[in-house]
């Protein structure tokens, strides 16, 4: 690390691999360069992982098969899904997290929506 970050908060980048899903790096949000690659042999086992996390900002799908793709960004429990890539954005489509991970959608229609308070007036003419 350079002598100039030595002193602050930072954190390189790094992967985790073949941590127990209690682990705190897997339970808890981590905003940082940081990811934790977690292989598995059934769609069941891995919906029941992820699911079972009280957070659900996010989460990268990398598979060569769509259908499974498909079927997984449907059923788990998360705001943001992506496949086969990570953090492509379209400030057109909405941003946000599942459960613990936030309070809404920001970005196309959602926001208008989140931000505005309908009103119903009514004139006798």
């Amino acid at each position: 690390m350079p002598d100039d970050l030595k002193d602050g908060c930072w954190v390189q980048p790094t992967i985790w691999t073949g941590l127990p899903e209690t682990a705190t790096v897997v339970t808890e949000e981590i905003f940082g360069p940081c990811c934790h690659i977690q292989p598995f042999d059934t769609e069941d086992e891995v919906l029941n992982m992820v699911n079972a996390n009280r957070y659900g900002l996010a989460t990268s799908i990398h598979t060569q098969d769509i259908g499974r793709a498909m079927r997984l960004a449907s059923a788990i429990e998360v705001g943001l899904c992506w496949v086969n890539s990570w953090f492509l954005r379209d400030l057109r489509t909405p941003f946000g997290g599942s459960k613990q991970s936030g309070i809404g959608r920001e970005g196309g229609l959602h926001s208008l929506e989140f931000y505005t308070e309908l009103r119903n007036v009514m004139v006798k003419y």
